[in-house]
């Protein structure tokens, strides 16, 4: 009996936590009811995503003309490192960068949620300079036509304003490359010693000397007649926040009106709220005593599910999400119905009440662990083999799923040894 007062007791204190904890913030107004203030509730917010709170989605084209496709990916995980770290300098609050391949072409996807009127960080995401050091050059006097090579912004490790010490005092900005970038900026000099070597920003030549020897250290330096001052310190706070390893251009922007969003995710509470109220007044009816122990079972379900999905780091909340929690939760109560099922025919051939929870638990097991592993299998593939938006459906499912199978093998049958019922050989 003390083992059982111990076990609802933390049960109940961990569900009103919990139930407390998921709430969103204090203020926020969901279906016209604003979220009181109840501590645990201000403590890391809801991480929505764009369908749900509005917002702006941007879709940048990566020109990968001269990059090597065995570098592919390597160039385009740094362009949304560097995305990333610049739209953090605009405060915008949980961006979402993502990487879309189509074929051999790639593109940048930066969900911005809660963010409408973002003219200024689309401004400042497209200008984050494109560095490139090209050789070969020909030079008339209207243009100068070079030859690529593969070290570029990427290969930037700092920089830095200093000021040119030959004789005029002229702002130039210094360079240091990684380990990777001064190998080739070593065999570039060594290649083109008596040659110009040009320093391109964004397709525009800003620099091209010549390479008097060869140079070891990686470190190089951007001078010229048009940088000042002023133009020095502005190109050093950018590749000191990321220099963009291949052109990126704008091609799509989309805004999610944040009323319409809000519209929809108040209804889809409401709707959930009801759903799983006919689902336990359902199983209750066909179940008795124990479909109100598989019913408490079913709301602690979804009170430690949310709670996980918050907690868990770097997770975004959004429709296809709800889809795949939803989903789990159907899954949460056909285990149930399984082990009772089982439980029935057990009762029907004379067990004892406690012995047939017992067996019923057993004989279902097999079902529903295949039935969850097929599941789990599923969710899998699609998280690791899809796009983004179907990515968010798998891993609540995925998750949601393996949550549900501790719920039942921990809290429902442990609920049900502390609330057997009365021995009914003909009702479950």
């Amino acid at each position: 009996m003390k083992h059982k007062l111990i076990f609802i007791s933390a049960l109940v204190l961990l569900a009103v936590a919990s139930s407390l904890f998921v709430l969103p913030e204090p203020g926020t107004v969901v279906s016209g009811v604003k979220v009181p203030d109840v501590f645990l509730n201000r403590f890391l917010p809801w991480r929505l995503g764009l369908d749900l709170v509005g917002g702006t989605a941007l879709t940048y084209d990566i020109d990968l003309t001269g990059v090597d496709r065995a570098d592919f990916t390597a160039v385009t995980n740094g362009l949304k490192d560097v995305i990333e770290k610049r739209i953090d300098l605009y405060g915008v609050s949980e961006p979402r960068v993502r990487v879309i391949e189509k074929g051999d072409s790639r593109q940048l996807l930066v969900e911005l949620a809660g963010i409408s009127e973002i003219s200024d960080a689309v401004k400042e995401i497209g200008e984050t300079p494109f560095l490139d050091f090209r050789e070969n050059c020909v030079i008339t006097e209207d243009s100068i036509v070079c030859d690529p090579t593969e070290l570029s912004g990427r290969h930037i490790k700092r920089a830095s304003v200093a000021t040119s010490s030959q004789g005029v005092s002229q702002p130039v900005v210094s360079l240091e490359f990684n380990d990777e970038g001064a190998k080739l900026f070593e065999e570039i000099t060594a290649r083109n010693i008596g040659k110009q070597v040009a320093i391109f920003l964004d397709g525009a030549p800003i620099s091209a000397p010549v390479v008097q020897e060869k140079i070891i250290g990686g470190k190089a330096q951007i001078s010229g007649e048009g940088i000042t001052l002023d133009s020095a310190q502005k190109l050093v706070e950018r590749f000191n926040a990321g220099a963009l390893s291949a052109p990126i251009k704008l091609g799509n922007q989309r805004t999610v009106n944040a009323t319409a969003a809000e519209d929809s995710l108040g209804r889809i509470l409401v709707a959930g709220v009801i759903s799983i109220l006919l689902i336990i007044a359902f199983i209750i009816a066909i179940y008795r005593k124990r479909g109100i122990v598989a019913g408490l079972s079913l709301i602690l379900y979804v009170i430690f599910s949310l709670a996980i999905f918050k907690l868990t780091p770097g997770f975004t909340m959004s429709l296809s999400g709800i889809t795949g929690f939803i989903l789990s939760i159907g899954a949460a109560l056909d285990a149930n119905i399984l082990i009772f099922e089982r439980a029935k025919e057990e009762l029907r051939r004379g067990t004892q009440n406690t012995q047939a929870i017992e067996s019923g638990f057993r004989l279902a097991w097999s079902s529903i662990r295949d039935s969850n592993v097929g599941t789990v299998l599923t969710a899998l593939i699609l998280y690791f083999f899809t796009s983004s938006f179907v990515k968010g459906f798998a891993l609540t499912l995925l998750v949601g799923i393996l949550i549900n199978i501790a719920m039942t093998y921990v809290v429902t049958r442990n609920l049900l040894r502390v609330f057997p019922g009365k021995q009914n050989n003909k009702q479950a």
